[in-house]
C-alpha cells in the first residue's frame, strides 16, 4: 500500500482488535510480523504488551532488515523466532520447527529439529570521510574571506554479515537420499518404502544402478565440502552420493582403501584411509558425518590432504604401498582462498585429482584438477547420481591412459622449436611428445609416428616408416635439437602435407591420420589455409597452444573447439595428456576414406571401389603411379596389377609400397 512503516501502530491494532475470527483462549495465538525492521515509530512497548498477552511472535526479516529491531519484536528464544525471508525454504522450515515444538504437539513420527550455521545480512548506511577540500570562511577583517580545509563526508551503504544459527525440521522421506540412479524416478510408498521407475536398459536393479565394480586398485580419498555456502541440503546430497557410489562399486567382502575427509575453515578426516574392514561399517561411519558450516577454504583443504590424507597404514597386508592415490573433491561453492598453488602442490605429490560439482563450478574445478577430463559436472541434484559410472571410469583411468590399443593410426607431431618457445620450454614439449608415444603400440600394423620440428622452416626428424618400435622412437626423440629463430606453423603443416603424410614416406591408405601441432601461438596466422587443406584431405589437425593467443585464429586452424587445447603454462601441459590422447583415439576409430589423402603419386587419380581403391595413371604406371613410362615404350594404358583392386590390408600394402621404393632406389 506504500506509506511509512508503522510496526508499533500495527501491534497496537492487534492489541485493541484481537485476532479477527479467532477462537477461545485455549487455542495458541501466533503473530507473524514480516518487515524490514525499520519502523518510523517505537516498537519496544507494543512488543512487550503483545508478549504479555501470551502471543507468540515470529519476526521475519525481508530485504536487508534491521536485526536489532526484529530482536525486540520476536519472542524468546530469538534464534527460534527470528527468521530471514531471503531464504524462503529456511523461513518456512523455521516456522514449522518452532510451531511443532512446543506449540503444536502433532509432530510426524521421526521428525526432528536440526540447527545449522547460517548468516544474517543487513545493509547499513555509514558515514565515510572522503577527504579535506578547500572551503571559504568569514574573516575578522572587513571585506575579506579566509580559505581553509574542511572535511567532506559522504554516506556509503555497506552489506554486513552476522554469523548465526538457523533451525529447520527434518522429516524422513524414503526418496530424500535420491536412491534411483541413471534417470530413474523415485515413487514414495508411505514413510519408509519406495520403488524406482527405471529408464530402458536399467531395469535389472531396484535402484536402476548399472552393473559396475571398481575393478582397479587405488587409494581413494573423498574430500567433501562442508562449508556454509554448500548448505545442509548439499552436504546431505554428497553423503547420499558417496554411499550410493561405494555400494555400487565395492563388494561386501572386498578389502577397501577408502577414506573420507570434510572441510570448511578446518579439515577433518573422520574416516581414515583403509581403516574400515567392510562396507557395512563404512556406511555407518558415513551416516555419522555432521555438517559443520564455515568458510570455503578449498585451497587449504587440498594442501592439508596432500600432507596428511594418505599417511594411514593399510589394514590388509596384501594391499600394495605403491597404488595410485586419488583425491575426489566434492564441492558446489567457490573457494574463498587460492586453489591454483595448492592444486599444483597436490599434483606434485603424485596425487591424482578428480573434481565433482555443478555446472557453474566447471572453471574452478578444471583449475584444481589441471585437466578438464578429470572434471565431472552435473546439471541438477538428480544428475549428480547419474555420474556414478563416469566417476568409476575416471578413477580407474588415472595415470593409465588407454591409448588407441590395436587401432591403426598414422600420427605426426609438429613441435615449435623457435626462439619464441625457448630452449627450456622446448625440452618440456619434447618430454611431452616422448611420454605421449608411450601410450601407443608402434609398429607397421598399428601406430606409425612421425616427428617434425620447425622454426622459420620445417625439418623431418623421422618419417612415419622410419621406426618400427617404441624404443627406437623414444631414442630418436631424445636426440631432437632446438632450432631457434622465428616460427612459421603454416610451413610446418605444408611440409607435413607434402612430405610426411604421403604414401612414399610411409603413410598407409585406409588408416586415419592425425597431426598434433604443439606451439606457443607464434606464427599460427599463416597456418589457417594449410590446416584446411589437411582436413580437406582427411587429415585431422589437433592444436595444442600454450600462452596468450587470439582464440579466433586458433579456432580457424583447429577447425573445431574439440580439436583445440589452450593451456596457460608449459608446466601444466602434462595434465592435459590424457585428454589429448583420448581425442586422438576417438578420431582413430572414425570411418576412413581410402582416397583421402590421395595415395596415388604423380597426379594419379584415386578411384574408390567397394572396400578398395585403384589409381588411374597418366604417363606413369604401377599400383600408385610410381614408375614412369620410358620413351620408346608403346604408349598403352597402364595395366593395373591385382594389388590395386584387393581389400586394403595395412601390413601387406605397406610392405609392398616399401619394396617398390627400395627397388626404385
Amino acid at each position: 500500500r506504500g506509506g511509512s512503516t508503522e510496526t508499533g501502530q500495527a501491534m497496537k491494532y492487534i492489541l485493541r482488535k484481537g485476532f479477527p475470527g479467532g477462537r477461545n483462549s485455549s487455542v495458541p495465538e501466533v503473530l507473524i510480523i514480516i518487515s524490514d525492521g525499520k519502523s518510523q515509530g517505537s516498537t519496544a512497548m507494543p512488543a512487550m504488551q503483545v508478549k504479555e498477552r501470551h502471543i507468540t511472535v515470529f519476526a521475519v526479516g525481508v530485504k536487508f532488515p534491521r536485526w536489532e529491531e526484529l530482536h525486540v519484536l520476536a519472542s524468546e528464544p530469538p534464534e527460534r523466532h527470528l527468521l530471514f525471508a531471503g531464504d524462503a525454504d529456511d523461513a518456512a522450515n523455521g516456522l514449522y520447527s518452532t510451531l511443532s515444538d512446543p506449540i503444536c504437539s502433532a509432530t510426524a513420527p521421526g521428525c526432528k529439529v536440526e540447527s545449522h550455521p547460517c548468516e544474517r545480512r543487513t545493509l547499513e548506511t555509514v558515514k565515510e570521510l572522503a577527504g579535506n577540500y578547500v572551503c571559504w570562511k568569514g574573516s575578522k577583517q572587513p571585506n575579506a574571506v579566509q580559505a581553509s580545509l574542511c572535511p567532506f563526508i559522504r554516506w556509503k551503504r555497506v552489506l554486513i554479515k552476522h554469523p548465526s544459527r538457523c533451525f529447520r525440521t527434518v522429516c524422513p522421506d524414503p526418496c530424500d537420499s535420491q536412491p534411483c540412479q541413471n534417470g530413474g524416478t523415485c515413487v514414495p510408498e508411505g514413510l519408509d518404502r519406495y520403488h524406482c521407475l527405471c529408464l530402458l536398459g536399467y531395469g535389472g536393479d531396484v535402484h536402476c544402478a548399472a552393473k559396475l565394480s571398481l575393478e582397479c586398485s587405488v587409494d581413494l580419498l573423498f574430500l567433501m565440502d562442508s562449508s556454509a555456502e554448500v548448505t545442509l541440503e548439499g552436504f546431505l546430497r554428497y553423503k547420499a552420493f558417496l554411499k550410493r557410489f561405494l555400494q555400487a562399486m565395492v563388494g561386501q567382502d572386498s578389502p577397501m582403501s577408502v577414506g573420507v575427509a570434510q572441510y570448511d575453515d578446518d579439515v577433518r578426516i573422520p574416516i581414515e584411509l583403509g581403516q574400515q574392514k567392510d562396507a557395512f561399517s563404512l556406511m555407518k561411519r558415513i551416516d555419522a558425518l555432521i555438517f559443520s558450516g564455515g568458510r570455503t577454504l578449498t585451497g587449504r583443504a587440498l594442501q592439508y590432504i596432500a600432507q596428511h590424507g594418505f599417511r594411514s597404514t593399510p589394514v590388509f597386508a596384501d594391499v600394495q604401498d605403491d597404488l595410485p592415490r586419488v583425491v575426489v573433491l566434492l564441492t558446489d561453492s567457490r573457494s574463498q582462498d587460492s586453489v591454483a598453488e595448492a592444486a599444483k602442490y597436490v599434483r606434485d605429490q603424485n596425487l591424482f585429482l578428480i573434481g565433482i560439482g555443478s555446472s557453474f563450478m566447471r572453471a574452478e574445478l578444471t583449475k584444481v584438477t589441471g585437466n578438464p577430463q578429470q572434471t565431472i559436472v552435473y546439471s541438477d541434484p538428480q544428475d549428480l547420481f547419474n555420474r556414478i559410472p563416469e566417476l568409476q571410469r575416471r578413477i580407474c583411468s588415472v595415470g593409465n591412459p588407454e591409448g588407441c590399443q590395436a587401432q591403426s593410426l598414422d600420427l605426426a607431431f609438429a613441435v615449435d622449436a623457435s626462439s619464441g618457445v625457448g630452449l627450456e620450454n622446448f625440452l618440456r614439449l619434447r618430454r611431452f611428445v616422448r611420454s605421449s608415444c608411450l601410450h601407443f603400440v608402434i609398429n607397421r600394423d598399428v601406430t606409425q609416428i612421425a616427428l617434425v620440428i620447425y622454426g622459420s622452416k620445417a625439418h623431418t626428424v623421422f618419417a612415419l616408416d622410419t621406426h618400427t618400435s617404441n624404443s627406437a622412437v623414444l631414442q630418436a626423440i631424445d636426440q631432437v635439437p632446438f632450432l631457434g629463430g622465428s616460427a612459421s606453423a603454416g610451413s610446418a603443416l605444408l611440409h607435413i602435407y607434402g612430405d610426411v603424410m604421403t604414401v612414399q614416406k610411409g603413410a598407409r591408405p585406409g588408416v586415419n591420420k592425425v597431426v598434433v601441432l604443439l606451439t606457443n601461438g607464434g606464427g599460427v596466422e599463416d597456418a589457417v589455409a594449410p590446416a584446411q587443406q589437411l582436413r580437406h584431405n582427411g587429415i585431422l589437425v589437433f592444436l595444442v597452444v600454450t600462452g596468450d593467443t587470439q582464440r579466433d585464429t586458433l579456432l580457424r586452424v583447429a577447425g573445431s573447439p574439440n580439436y583445440l587445447v589452450h593451456i596457460s603454462s608449459y608446466e601444466d601441459l602434462q595434465y592435459y595428456q590424457g585428454l589429448i590422447i583420448e581425442r586422438i583415439c576417438e578420431e582413430a576409430k572414425s570411418p576412413v576414406n581410402l582416397c583421402k589423402p590421395n595415395p596415388c603419386m604423380n597426379q594419379g587419380v584415386c578411384i574408390l571401389g567397394p572396400g578398395s581403391y585403384r589409381c588411374e595413371c597418366h604417363g606413369w604406371e604401377g599400383p600408385h603411379c610410381e614408375t614412369r613410362i620410358l620413351r620408346g615404350d608403346s604408349l598403352r594404358p597402364p595395366v593395373l596389377p591385382p594389388h590395386s583392386h584387393v581389400q586394403w590390408r595395412p601390413r601387406g600394402l605397406q610392405h609392398f609400397s616399401r619394396a617398390l621404393w627400395q627397388s626404385k632406389r
